[in-house]
């Protein structure tokens, strides 16, 4: 160990010990019963990325319960909606085709982990089994599944995420409008909140 910290393996692994045997062995390479049931259930999904240097990227998704299709033990889809158009991850991914996701599920404590490769597909045969509102997304990640696993629930049980005692309300902190008026130059803090309402109202899909 290094003055200011953990500098490498041998190090890290004496610090926090090894995994235990069932922690290992939990990983598979593809998708069983339990994660298909699973992905069926969760309505958000996070995806994160990196791009060729190195920068990363981690980015929600979510719809209805069901929205990530799994095709096949070794193949999902993750249908794209209308954004920011920042296009960070899918810009990512033409760099890097490295993808990891962490599905969740309102009410269970445990998460699933899959990880693997993707790419953009546009295909208007394959968007239109994702259609939503008579809506098709605007793309969809395909994803090459090369490991899946469950995560146990310490985080969400210690952060209490899905307790309702511990939402906070939404009044006690800034609008997305005015932290973007004081992050910004001469954005006027009413005018961008009436346009995130009139987009979360009218363009979701």
């Amino acid at each position: 160990m290094s003055e200011n910290g953990i500098d490498h393996l041998d190090a890290l692994r004496d610090h926090y010990g090894n995994p235990s045997d069932n922690a290992q062995r939990k990983q598979l390479d593809h998708l069983d019963g339990h994660c298909r049931t699973l992905i069926a259930a969760s309505p958000f999904v996070v995806v994160g990325t990196s791009n060729a240097r190195g920068e990363q990227d981690v980015s929600p998704r979510g719809d209805p319960p069901g929205f990530v299709k799994v095709l096949d033990d070794k193949h999902l889809l993750i249908p794209d909606r209308p954004g920011n158009r920042r296009l960070d991850s899918l810009s990512n991914l033409l760099e890097n085709p490295g993808v990891g996701l962490l599905f969740m599920i309102p009410g269970m404590n445990e998460t699933l982990r899959v990880n693997g490769r993707g790419r953009i597909v546009t295909d208007p045969e394959t968007l239109a089994a994702m259609i939503v509102q008579e809506k098709p997304p605007l793309s969809a990640l395909l994803v090459e599944v090369e490991a899946a696993y469950l995560h146990c629930g310490k985080a969400l049980i210690r952060s209490r995420l899905w307790s309702p005692d511990a939402q906070v309300d939404r009044k006690s902190l800034p609008s997305l409008g005015k932290i973007l008026a004081d992050q910004i130059k001469g954005l006027e803090q009413r005018e961008q909140e009436e346009r995130l309402e009139k987009a979360y109202r009218e363009t979701l899909y």
